[in-house]
């Protein structure tokens, strides 16, 4: 069943229950990533687009534009309906298939790329029978090197990198961000209070000089 979720005062969000919603960790990630004046964004891995269009609702005045990359067909639906929902089709679009095939022409385009992706890797705990949720929490289609390198692709010299990840996994983030020339900069855990952080909030700057800031724990 389809239910629409109020972002802000002016945009609004339509999900489907019967596909991967979306859960605070989107929202957080979408307040983590430091927008600048003029940016080109691109939302990977975008689901109905809640990442961006929270992006879009905290930062109106500073986004040129949004690029939704979405897999999975239902979900990619769902965003090009939020699109129009909102009337932002002259500056928002959505591109369906896989990251990995990221076409050349956004090469080289994007200011800030955003990314909530699956965090588990393949073959390490039980699949949801749903297949939506699945492809979404598990690296069924998408892997975070395959992830990163797109990333690498499409942002330009100086663009940003923002992601939420597990906790668990992040040497892997850090690792693969710097094998693909994006200098890890800012760092943020999440935490449940009394409890060690399980989510990772990372930014990183393609070319970036080495220098890592760790900011305070926020609770969830």
């Amino acid at each position: 069943m389809k239910r629409t979720e109020f972002l802000s005062d002016k945009i609004k969000i339509v999900q489907d229950d019967e596909l991967y919603t979306f859960t605070s960790d989107a929202i957080l990630l979408s307040k983590f990533a430091a927008v600048k004046a003029g940016d080109v964004a691109a939302d990977f891995c975008a689901g109905c687009g809640v990442v961006g269009f929270n992006l879009y609702a905290l930062n109106p005045d500073k986004i040129s534009s949004i690029t939704f990359f979405e897999l999975q067909k239902p979900l990619f639906d769902l965003c090009e309906e939020n699109i129009a929902l909102n009337g932002k089709a002259g500056e928002f679009s959505a591109v369906l298939g896989r990251i990995q095939d990221l076409p050349k022409e956004f090469y080289g385009k994007f200011s800030l790329i955003v990314s909530n992706p699956p965090y588990s890797k393949s073959g390490s705990g039980e699949v949801d029978k749903n297949e939506s949720v699945a492809v979404c929490r598990t690296e069924l289609s998408l892997k975070l090197e395959e992830l990163i390198a797109a990333a690498a692709k499409g942002l330009k010299f100086g663009g940003r990198f923002c992601m939420v990840h597990r906790a668990d996994r992040l040497a892997d983030a850090v690792f693969l961000m710097k094998a693909y020339n994006i200098e890890p900069k800012r760092l943020t855990p999440v935490a449940a209070k009394g409890k060690a952080p399980y989510l990772i909030l990372i930014e990183g700057v393609k070319g970036g000089k080495s220098g890592l800031k760790l900011s305070g724990i926020i609770y969830n």
